[in-house]
């Protein structure tokens, strides 16, 4: 039997690209994945085409192959062999089993599946996590109102010229008339 790599999630969450709103595999990447030509899985696909409606698998238009492109996730369109790529869902992926039926494929699936199940569990974390802040902010906005209003204050008045510090010409004449009404020392 042949054994198959260790498969970490971390490695195949770097698979995993954000296209039309969803998070998606190639099907080059999965073809690696599963040890078969690109060409051997999407001929399995599309014997099965019935298996993957639009919300399990989509092909690029040449926008998105041109993003792809852009952010360097693959080095040209040359990649593609001239062919659109196929872009799965989870829920494609997790298709893909029952079409590639091999004791690998079955095994990949579990971790590609594990895999966005903790990528979604991560978003979900965040949310709650910017929920709790805005929550906070919402919360302390009236008592630090007045925090900032005063800073705003300072920063104001840093920036606005101060006046000079000492006696005017008027105030040294007044010294000077109060002086002479004194008593000389001795």
């Amino acid at each position: 039997m042949n054994k198959l790599p260790i498969l970490k999630e971390s490695n195949i969450a770097s698979f995993i690209y954000f296209l039309r709103g969803e998070k998606v595999m190639l099907d080059n990447d999965l073809a690696k994945l599963y040890a078969v030509e690109t060409r051997v899985l999407k001929q399995a696909v599309r014997r099965n085409i019935n298996r993957f409606p639009s919300d399990f698998m989509f092909e690029l238009t040449d926008d998105e192959i041109d993003w792809v492109v852009s952010q360097k996730l693959i080095p040209s369109k040359k990649f593609f062999g001239g062919a659109r790529p196929f872009a799965f869902t989870e829920q494609g992926v997790a298709m893909l089993s029952s079409v590639l039926n091999s004791d690998r494929a079955i095994q990949v699936n579990i971790v590609i599946v594990r895999t966005f199940v903790k990528l979604r569990q991560l978003l979900q974390d965040n949310k709650d996590i910017v929920e709790k802040i805005e929550k906070l902010e919402q919360k302390y906005d009236k008592q630090f109102k007045v925090v900032f209003t005063a800073l705003q204050r300072l920063i104001k008045e840093e920036n606005e010229p101060r006046p000079k510090v000492g006696f005017k010409q008027s105030q040294k004449q007044k010294l000077s008339e109060i002086r002479e009404l004194l008593p000389e020392q001795k």
